[in-house]
């Protein structure tokens, strides 16, 4: 386990594994309701679980955002910056912006994972692989780079041919990202595309909104792939 100390205003590297290197999510109703409890599950308030969160017509890519009219005033948690789930794991750009924020939000979104998961599939137990791994980002080149890792070589993986036809054919690949795989925050990286999800403000304030996103892209796969290092192990191993 790693999880490294941080405080209010820290943006942290989140990553969670799948135990034993299982699959978190196994079709596109999982991956659209992982999106919604990015949403759903940042807010101090909850409905009960069972009542709101898991019902299976709520996984569905046209009401992934909605919010009931009744519910209060959304406060978030944390400032989600970027994100994107693989199959076996998911990645988190976060900064915590009230003590304990973070903590709270990933008990409540592993948690709902977990049990979503094993009332679908008739599993028990916690689908993950012991508490998340965190690393806190100090500088802004390295929010940077983190950003482009999270958002780009980790959707690249997915790409037909994986990694390494990825960045070979790395314009097409961005192109795929952007028409074949929502499941991560790529328009609003690439495109400042205005996300739910997405901390707008703080996106902004931290910088992310005013670099060439596409060529940090480049540049960090370009390292990666000539080092091996995962850019000063932002792979979280």
């Amino acid at each position: 386990m790693r999880v490294e100390p941080y405080n209010v205003g820290s943006v942290v590297h989140i990553i969670k594994r799948g135990a034993r290197g299982m699959k978190i999510v196994r079709d596109e109703s999982d991956r659209w309701r992982f999106m919604r409890n990015l949403f759903i599950l940042n807010d101090h308030y909850q409905p009960s679980e069972r009542h709101f969160v898991h019902r299976s017509d709520l996984w569905k890519p046209f009401k992934v955002f909605e919010r009931p009219k009744e519910w209060p005033e959304r406060r978030p948690l944390v400032a989600i910056l970027a994100w994107t789930l693989i199959p076996n794991h998911f990645h988190l750009l976060v900064q915590e912006i009230e003590k304990g924020g973070i903590t709270k939000f990933m008990q409540r979104l592993c948690g709902s994972m977990s049990l979503a998961f094993n009332e679908k599939y008739g599993e028990q137990g916690s689908i993950f692989q012991g508490a998340y791994k965190s690393r806190t980002v100090n500088t802004d080149k390295y929010i940077q780079y983190v950003h482009a890792y999270i958002v780009i070589k980790n959707t690249f993986e997915n790409y037909p041919g994986r990694l390494k036809k990825a960045i070979k054919e790395f314009d097409k690949a961005w192109v795929w990202v952007e028409k074949k795989y929502p499941f991560s925050s790529f328009l609003t990286s690439a495109k400042k595309v205005v996300s739910p999800i997405i901390d707008m403000r703080a996106f902004k304030d931290i910088g992310l909104a005013d670099v060439d996103f596409k060529h940090f892209a480049k540049e960090m796969l370009s390292i990666h792939t000539e080092t091996h290092d995962d850019l000063h192990n932002l792979h979280l191993e």
